[in-house]
């Protein structure tokens, strides 16, 4: 039978460092003490680099996280902000419908559809859409049934609704509250 050989590889060194130990552990007996303790030196300020990265890597990797967290806790604080804005003239109107004491029945109905106006307006702004859904299939997910009644249109449809709902972003805040026709 045949021997194989088998040569042991030499491993490939990975960074300058590993090359300069391989150097200073492969050099002759005869090497002397300086090469020796200059290699060290030079190995020992490569190492410090690399620490002193290291812990610049991590301080910046916090600091990312830290700002991330305050960024997010912002937004979560001031993200009514905006509608809230849009509110006040509302708030406004209905304080001046009070205040007022004229007892003018017209001049009230006429600040109190102004002042649904402004409220619409504010809703728009803050794109919440209202749910009005007379004559549409009734959906669960956007109707409650309060109850069936006898009706022409079609079984399921919503005859009458009690309270509309509003969506915000295709999410409902509040479903509409709704009569379904009753099947035949």
């Amino acid at each position: 039978m045949e021997e194989q050989k088998q040569t042991p590889s030499t491993p490939t060194p990975d960074t300058a460092a590993e090359a300069a130990v391989n150097a200073a552990t492969a050099a002759p007996e005869t090497a002397g003490a300086d090469d020796v303790a200059a290699q060290l030196a030079a190995l020992e300020a490569k190492a410090r680099e690399h620490y002193d990265m290291y812990v610049r890597a991590v301080a910046e990797g916090e600091n990312i996280r830290r700002r991330a967290q305050e960024d997010v806790s912002k937004a979560h604080k001031f993200a009514i902000e905006n509608f809230a804005d849009n509110l006040l003239p509302v708030m406004d109107s209905l304080q001046a419908a009070l205040a007022d004491g004229s007892g003018d029945i017209a001049k009230l109905r006429e600040g109190v559809e102004l002042t649904a106006r402004q409220l619409s307006a504010a809703f728009e702004r803050g794109k919440i859409v209202e749910l009005n859904p007379v004559g549409e299939k009734f959906d669960p997910h956007r109707h409650q049934a309060i109850s069936m009644v006898p009706s022409e249109q079609e079984s399921n449809t919503v005859v009458t609704v009690l309270q509309r709902g509003y969506t915000i972003a295709d999410r409902v805040l509040r479903p509409a509250l709704v009569t379904v026709s009753a099947p035949k």
